[in-house]
This record gives structure tokens, C-alpha cells and sequence, in this order.
């Protein structure tokens, strides 16, 4: 078994916020792999690949130093090629850049050998998509974390404001579609391991997630 929390679910679950909590609560890593694939896109805008070329774009994770390192926070941070870009990776731009690479089968593949490597930092949390069916199949530890799409949507309004693009059942519409796309697109879709615990936290607090998971795992890993 590799010593991984796998840590899967659809958008606006909560499931950043619990890998965040239980890494510090733990002291062990926390990979975030969508900011992997924002990596990508802002490496690729830095060196003049186009977005649009499957090849160049795998040819270019190949080469690339991806690693997650204590930056000068002393947080586990994402490095590339020795420097961390931090905020540069949260742009709209680069989100929506990540969004077309994340759809190349190529680069699903190169970032999934980055992130299949990181199991030789010891016990880690990594969220994601595709954690426990995918890049750790024999995690020792799998969670699917969901919630209703109107519990999400209230969720991210309360986050995002007028940033989250719309109303209440606007922005649960766009969170039902985009679970609809991401369970059935052909490449790794989102959907919960056999041996994974689903956990609908609809009606429980961040607090009451975190406590849940926590003496799940801790014994294990403390």
C-alpha cells in the first residue's frame, strides 16, 4: 500500500480545504494536483508553446523539473525548475490555460509519472479527480468527498461573492454541468475508487469533515 490520503471529488466539495487542514495537522506533505496542471499551462506560456500542441506540451513536461519543496514560509510549496511560481499560477488565464491541457491524454500521463514520484516524500494528502482510482490505485487511505450541487454553489458564493458568476441556481447549474463533464470524459472521469469512502457532506461543517477524516487516519500516520 502506499502511504498516500487520497483525497477525491467534484469542484466546491471542500476537498482543498480538508487536504490543507489534515497536511498541517498531520505535518506531512499536501499536493494539489490541479495546480499541477496550472504548472503546465504557466510553464508552457513561459516557454512559447502553444496550448493547442499536444507533443510540445508533453515533450516540455519531460524535461521539467516539477517538485513540491518547503518554500520560505516553510510551507510545502510547487517548484519549477528551482523557483515557485505561487500566485502567477492563479490567474484566470492560466486556469483556463490548465483547463485545455488538462483534456491531452499526453499530459495526463507525464504529470501523472510528477506525481506518482511524490509517494518518496513518505505519507502524503493529494486531492484531486482521479487520486484513488488513477495516480494512487493502492493509496492506503481513499476519500470521495461530495455534496449536493445547491450546497456547493452556497458554498462558493459565500467564498467568491460576485466572483463565483452568478446566482444561486446559476452557479449550481454550472457546477451540476461540470460534474457532467467530468464523469464522463473519456480520460480518467471523476468518479469515486470501489474501495474509496463516500462521504456526502451536505449537511456537516468543514470542522465536522476534517474531524471525521482525521481520526480516520491518524493512528496510521502519526
Amino acid at each position: 500500500m502506499d502511504k498516500v490520503i487520497a483525497i477525491d471529488g467534484p469542484s466546491a466539495s471542500g476537498k482543498s480545504s480538508l487536504a490543507k487542514m489534515l497536511s498541517e495537522k498531520l505535518r506531512i506533505p499536501y499536493i494539489n494536483t490541479g495546480s499541477m496542471f496550472r504548472a503546465a499551462a504557466f510553464a508552457a506560456q513561459q516557454k512559447n508553446i502553444s496550448w493547442e500542441n499536444e507533443s510540445d506540451l508533453a515533450d516540455m513536461l519531460e524535461k521539467l523539473n516539477m517538485e513540491y519543496k518547503l518554500n520560505s514560509d516553510g510551507e510545502f510549496d510547487l517548484c519549477i525548475d528551482g523557483t515557485f511560481p505561487a500566485e502567477a499560477l492563479r490567474s484566470s488565464e492560466i486556469a483556463a490555460g490548465a483547463s485545455k491541457v488538462a483534456t491531452y491524454p499526453a499530459v495526463r500521463h507525464a504529470l501523472k509519472l510528477q506525481q506518482q514520484k511524490m509517494k518518496n516524500l513518505g505519507w502524503l494528502v493529494m486531492e484531486g479527480r482521479d487520486i484513488g482510482t488513477v495516480i494512487f490505485p493502492e493509496a492506503q487511505f481513499k476519500f470521495f468527498i461530495t455534496a449536493s450541487p445547491l450546497e456547493r454553489a452556497r458554498r462558493r458564493l459565500a467564498q467568491e461573492g460576485d466572483k463565483a458568476g452568478g446566482s444561486l441556481e446559476e452557479v449550481a447549474a454550472a457546477i451540476a454541468a461540470r460534474d457532467e463533464q467530468d464523469s464522463n470524459r473519456p480520460v480518467a472521469p471523476l468518479r469515486p475508487a470501489e474501495d474509496a469512502e463516500l462521504l456526502d457532506n451536505s449537511s456537516m461543517t468543514l470542522d465536522e469533515t476534517f474531524n471525521y477524516i482525521y481520526n480516520k487516519v491518524k493512528n496510521a500516520v502519526l
